[in-house]
């Protein structure tokens, strides 16, 4: 998600204004002042974000809930700062290359490449293990309806239409789901469409506004649906991750006006508190306090470190397949601590292969045809 770029593309990659915004040695200085494109937290929080919800899904595999506050689940939380994160830098990522042809082939490499490796491992490997460990047969798998086959045909293009494989047991973790993570990829895609969309009509370069007005309506029709039982907008899953995304997306191009004061962050937390708290859907009223918070953690967090290896994507996709498998074993009965430690250095170790067997390699590819120096792109998921 993150990009990193030889030091005379840095100004392109700020957001816009942060040459003019308050001095970064200011005791509270702007969004755009505090953001350093080659010195931030966003490699840590995706990584953080995925752990979050790796736990919370291990728990929803082993014990059928996971943890949250009334209709908000802690994952929830963890794919809204997910798709926040994304907003502020696929909108850089556009700006920065200004191409439709190159920004499609960057996303495409980051996201494809290891989300049809997961589908096809999944599918011929995972499903059939999950099978034989939960009383089954491997080749159930293959010869049921709805089995490997058409699992990997009817999720390729990135919508998830089947979530489980035909053949394994009814006993098997999950439910029957063999990856409960990759539906929030489709959205994350559509939120690069949207993008590019606004980048074509030169609206993230000129009448930003416009985009403004357009979040701000988005904002509005959650909060009225939140408040009154009624829809607004269909698609509640497309509404709430665009919102998440968009105000992504204004945290960059509106990052000189965005303040980072104490109390300001003080008053967003309350926000998301009190949505959580009060209503079903906590962004009817906490959306924007909670972009605020990830952004302003993922441009001033002390620790900032460059991660060499960017291991969240995998982990992300990864860790309910592997919860699966290992939850079809004995230990399913050890204690809870025991199997989020077993599902993590499981999950780190498969990510570990993702990155450096397929992820890392697509990535080379992303300036095919086109020198342009040694720039690494990077983006997560959510996603």
């Amino acid at each position: 998600m993150t990009a990193s770029a030889p030091p005379a593309r840095d100004a392109a990659r700020a957001p816009r204004g942060a040459r003019a915004a308050s001095p970064r040695g200011t005791r509270h200085p702007s969004l755009a002042a505090a953001y350093d494109p080659r010195h931030n937290a966003f490699d840590v929080l995706r990584l953080v974000f995925a752990g979050v919800v790796l736990v919370t899904h291990t728990t929803e595999l082993s014990f059928g809930w996971q943890p949250g506050v009334r209709g908000t689940d802690v994952s929830d939380l963890a794919v809204d700062g997910f798709f926040v994160l994304s907003g502020f830098l696929i909108t850089a990522s556009w700006l920065r290359l200004g191409s439709l042809p190159r920004f499609a082939w960057h996303r495409a490499l980051r996201i494809l490449p290891a989300f049809w490796v997961c589908l096809v491992v999944t599918a011929v490997v995972v499903a059939p293990l999950a099978s034989v460990l939960n009383g089954g047969s491997a080749t159930a798998v293959f010869t049921a309806p709805g089995g490997a086959v058409t699992y990997v045909l009817h999720n390729a293009a990135l919508f998830m239409a089947q979530f489980g494989v035909g053949g394994i047991p009814a006993s098997a973790p999950g439910d029957g789901v063999v990856n409960g993570s990759l539906w929030t990829l489709f959205y994350e895609a559509v939120c690069y469409l949207a993008v590019a969309a606004l980048g074509v009509l030169g609206l993230l370069r000129s009448r930003t506004w416009l985009v403004l007005a357009g979040v701000v309506a988005l904002q509005l029709a959650t909060t009225a649906e939140a408040t009154t039982g009624v829809d607004v907008v269909p698609g509640d899953l497309v509404q709430r991750l665009l919102l998440m995304f968009a105000l992504g997306a204004l945290g960059f191009l509106f990052a000189d006006r965005v303040p980072t004061h104490p109390a300001l962050l003080v008053a967003a937390a309350a926000s998301v508190l009190a949505g959580m708290v009060w209503l079903d859907d906590y962004r009817a009223v906490g959306a924007v306090g909670f972009a605020l918070l990830v952004l302003v953690a993922a441009a001033r967090l002390p620790w900032r470190p460059r991660l060499r290896h960017d291991l969240s994507y995998g982990v992300y996709i990864w860790h309910w397949p592997v919860g699966v498998v290992l939850l079809s074993t004995p230990l399913a009965a050890a204690p809870v601590a025991v199997q989020l430690v077993a599902v993590a250095l499981a999950t780190t170790a498969v990510a570990a292969a993702s990155w450096f067997g397929v992820e890392a390699p697509a990535l080379r590819l992303k300036d095919a045809g086109r020198r342009v120096g040694a720039h690494r792109d990077r983006l997560t998921p959510q996603g």
